[in-house]
């Protein structure tokens, strides 16, 4: 009976342990993706900042060419 019982918290230890290495394995993977979209994402705001720059100079230079027609 204890050896049944032995071998059954045996598999459980293990069971855990091969959990755990899945779940530290997927966390480090999520980190990574995190870290990549973060980047990502810096990127394209400034890339957004960029272009609504350049939006207000042609804005500022329209109405510039507008008033000197009038």
């Amino acid at each position: 009976m204890e050896k049944n019982v032995l071998q059954q918290l045996e598999k459980q230890v293990e069971d855990l342990l091969t959990l755990s290495r899945r779940i530290r394995e997927e966390n480090s993977l999520l980190k990574s993706q995190k870290s990549a979209w973060m980047a990502e994402r810096a990127q394209l705001m400034e890339r957004t900042e960029l272009a609504r720059n350049k939006i207000d100079k042609m804005m500022a230079r329209l109405k510039e060419l507008d008033n000197e027609l009038l």
